[in-house]
């Protein structure tokens, strides 16, 4: 049975993956095979990124590198982001 997934699929193509994604309070993201840019669209708070941390808001850009550990963490509850996965390895 597949595991079922916070963020919405938006567009899926050769390379590129796009998803829409609200993190809940506690953001239980594991690390990806891809690398990943956030933009965020409306909140703010924390993101952590193997151990660094930085403030965002809306209109920042993100980056977490395929196998880095990273979470939103002390987000308003409005946080909203667009998940751009680069191509796999």
């Amino acid at each position: 049975m597949p595991v079922a997934r916070l963020s919405k699929l938006v567009l899926n193509t050769a390379g590129l993956e796009v998803r829409w994604y609200r993190p809940p309070s506690v953001d239980p993201q594991t690390p990806h095979d891809r690398d990943e840019v956030y933009v965020v669209v409306s909140g703010q708070g924390d993101f952590v990124r193997e151990g660094e941390r930085v403030k965002f808001a809306s209109g920042d850009l993100l980056f977490a590198a395929a196998g880095e550990v990273h979470r939103f963490e002390n987000h308003t509850p409005d946080t909203a982001v667009w998940v751009i996965f680069g191509p796999g390895a």
